[in-house]
């Protein structure tokens, strides 16, 4: 194949396979989900070694290059299912906890913690508490209600006094297992992410969309003024089918000063997904149709998912696309000198 016509062992060559910092930044306004997946280790690990005393978690998450407090917190909020709708209706803990104070025995000792600031009425939303999507990545400063929060989860429900209603109960005394590795995976084997009523559904639509903004917000860095760049777009003139008027959509879509268009198909999948399959499927059709109405038609494909697992759907794909990259910032320029090249006539 041609210099943009890779083939799969090429698109291995030059895949990330898993979620960059710099894709993280890029895509993160619009999910959560991809910088958990990114730091699910490094949590479940702060949970394994965090046994010393249990403000323990603290002191590893300050050495901690991955997780931030707002990072911290989510994945808590994640693995308990409370989220910030659920927490706000425990507002104040004062109902729930004598003198404002979590009492509660833990490794043969009896703890005492005095709540910060959630005893008095506060708001335990999302945003306050600097889990929003937005805020996952930015902040990095603990605050006190971060910081009760945190101390509720782990071990509000271990108080034997405690009057939190009987979900919380339930959900509370993730504390009870720091430092027991195998206690510890089986939880979030059996319930993060698939479980969590706050990511349910939400997984393949949010990967897929933070790529696509991924991937559009660096060619709107990299391609030079003038280029129209759309998420969910259409070529013109190409349709579902010959008999069908209703025309087909794209993840992206591009179009140069001088009129020249490109429909970009990406897939970024950590883990298996049909999604490429169906891409696969598509893709001959989809081809011969873009370029017979004198557009050019673009595939970034990345993750271990897919260029792991999906071999022969990826092979299939690079047969049938202009340019094919993976999802660095180095490939989708890459991509980018591809679309300026067709801009000046050379394809």
């Amino acid at each position: 194949m041609g210099k943009y016509q890779r083939t799969l062992v090429e698109l291995q060559a030059n895949a990330v396979m898993h979620w960059s910092k710099d894709m993280l930044e890029k895509a993160n306004s619009f999910s959560a989900l991809p910088v958990l997946l990114e730091t699910q280790d490094e949590f479940i690990a702060l949970l394994k070694v965090a046994s010393k005393s249990p403000l323990s978690w603290k002191t590893v998450l300050n050495e901690s290059k991955a997780l931030t407090p707002s990072v911290f917190l989510k994945h808590l909020m994640v693995l308990s299912d409370l989220g910030g709708e659920a927490l706000n209706k425990l507002s104040p803990l004062s109902d729930s906890f004598e003198d404002k104070c979590i009492r509660f025995h833990w490794e043969g000792e009896q703890h005492v913690y005095r709540l910060l600031e959630i005893g008095d009425k506060c708001p335990l939303t999302n945003s306050s508490l600097k889990v929003e999507a937005k805020s996952v990545i930015g902040n990095k400063v603990m605050s006190d209600r971060m910081h009760d929060v945190i101390m509720l989860i782990l071990f509000g429900a271990l108080d034997p006094d405690n009057n939190l209603p009987e979900e919380a109960q339930q959900r509370c005394a993730i504390g009870s297992l720091l430092g027991k590795p195998e206690d510890i995976t089986n939880l979030v084997k059996e319930n993060y992410i698939r479980v969590s009523k706050q990511l349910s559904g939400e997984r393949a639509n949010s990967l897929g969309h933070a790529s696509q903004r991924y991937v559009a917000s660096t060619l709107k860095d990299v391609l030079p003024k003038g280029w129209f760049i759309q998420e969910e777009g259409n070529l013109t003139g190409v349709s579902h089918s010959d008999e069908n008027e209703k025309l087909t959509n794209f993840d992206l879509v591009v179009k140069s000063p001088k009129g020249k268009e490109f429909g970009i198909e990406v897939s970024f999948q950590v883990t298996t997904n049909s999604t490429i399959e169906r891409k696969a499927r598509e893709s001959n059709a989809l081809y011969r149709k873009v370029c017979e109405a004198g557009h050019k038609l673009c595939y970034v494909i990345d993750g271990a998912g897919n260029i792991n697992v999906r071999k022969k759907a990826i092979g299939m794909i690079c047969e049938h696309s202009n340019c094919t990259v993976a999802m660095s910032k180095e490939e989708i320029e890459h991509m980018a000198s591809f679309m300026m090249e067709v801009e000046c006539g050379e394809h």
